[in-house]
């Protein structure tokens, strides 16, 4: 009997050590194990920033933070009256260059065309009766009773009134065949310049009603009504929640865990403890040196961080910007 005892006494013995041994094995063989690399990003998403070509006062916004707008919504317009000063110029230009257009593709009006004729004709009379004149003159200095002179100077007068018919007739023919087609081709192309010119403006013009080129969610009203807002200076911003990412910090010795493509689980605490699928979809470092970690002197080489973006596989519904996720591997 007590032989019995004794038995079950040196077997539960052996039991309890042979269990604490385990014990104590397990707890060395955990602490020597790969630790879960726990790492928290946030949520980036893409903001549009609208604004205008044009400089000008803030008539109307039309938009509060919060609002939902969609491509083509008018956002917000300007006053400027110096773009509708310059587009009224840029029309008087253009009507100025199309009516020279059509003055040298209708050519001289007949008018002008009767005077040149008139003046040809003119010039021609004038020239047979000098040439009538310098006959007689002729005839008397062959006759002896005209100096040689007065023959050379009424000759000259007839030779002069002959270039003087033929350069009237001359006009009278260019009058007739209008302008020339250089001219022509000219007087179209500054048409053209002009027409650009309206273009130009009324595309400035038309950039004092800016819509939206985007959908999403008001972020910012930087500028209100009666402000004066520069070119280029954006009025509102827009935030687009379905190109959303998350943004992590990755050091460079953990950074072989998530190569470009890699799918992994997070959690987003601000929306519960569901879990989502992210993919990394762009690796970049980080250009601010004070990323920069020393490792052990005996090494030699510091390890540097980087960006790792990654966007999750389905549209996840309420995410915000600002928003933490965490992941554990």
């Amino acid at each position: 009997m007590r032989n019995g005892k004794s038995k079950a006494t040196l077997i539960a013995t052996a039991a309890t050590v042979t269990a604490v041994i385990g014990w104590l094995g397990y707890q060395f063989w955990s602490a020597y194990q790969p630790q879960p690399v726990r790492m928290q990003g946030q949520i980036e998403a893409q903001h549009y920033n609208i604004s205008s070509k044009v400089p000008g006062r803030i008539e109307q916004v039309l938009v509060r933070k919060g609002d939902m707008v969609e491509k083509g919504d008018l956002i917000f317009t300007l006053s400027s009256p110096e773009i509708d000063a310059k587009l009224e110029q840029a029309r008087a230009g253009e009507q100025a260059a199309d009516a020279m257009s059509q003055q040298a593709e209708k050519g001289a009006r007949a008018q002008e065309i009767a005077a040149a004729q008139d003046q040809w004709q003119k010039a021609k009379a004038a020239a047979a009766l000098m040439q009538k004149t310098y006959r007689r003159v002729d005839n008397l200095f062959k006759e002896g009773v005209m100096a040689e002179q007065k023959r050379d100077e009424a000759y000259t007068q007839w030779q002069a009134a002959r270039y003087t018919e033929q350069a009237a007739y001359q006009m009278y023919t260019m009058a007739k065949e209008g302008a020339r087609v250089e001219t022509k081709r000219a007087a179209a192309e500054k048409v053209r310049m002009a027409a650009g010119a309206v273009a130009e403006v009324e595309a400035y013009a038309a950039d004092t009603q800016i819509s939206s080129w985007f959908e999403g969610e008001v972020s910012q009203v930087l500028l209100h009504e009666g402000e004066l807002a520069p070119q280029g200076f954006p009025v509102v911003s827009v935030v687009d929640m379905d190109d959303a990412w998350a943004l992590f910090n990755v050091r460079e010795d953990n950074l072989k865990h998530y190569p470009r493509g890699k799918e992994f689980e997070v959690k987003i605490p601000a929306l519960g403890e569901e879990t989502y699928t992210f993919k990394v979809t762009h690796i970049a470092v980080m250009g601010d040196f004070a990323t920069w970690r020393t490792t052990d002197a005996a090494q030699g080489f510091d390890m540097r961080t980087f960006e790792v973006e990654a966007r999750p596989i389905a549209p996840i519904s309420g995410l915000r910007v600002g928003m933490g996720v965490i992941v554990s591997e």
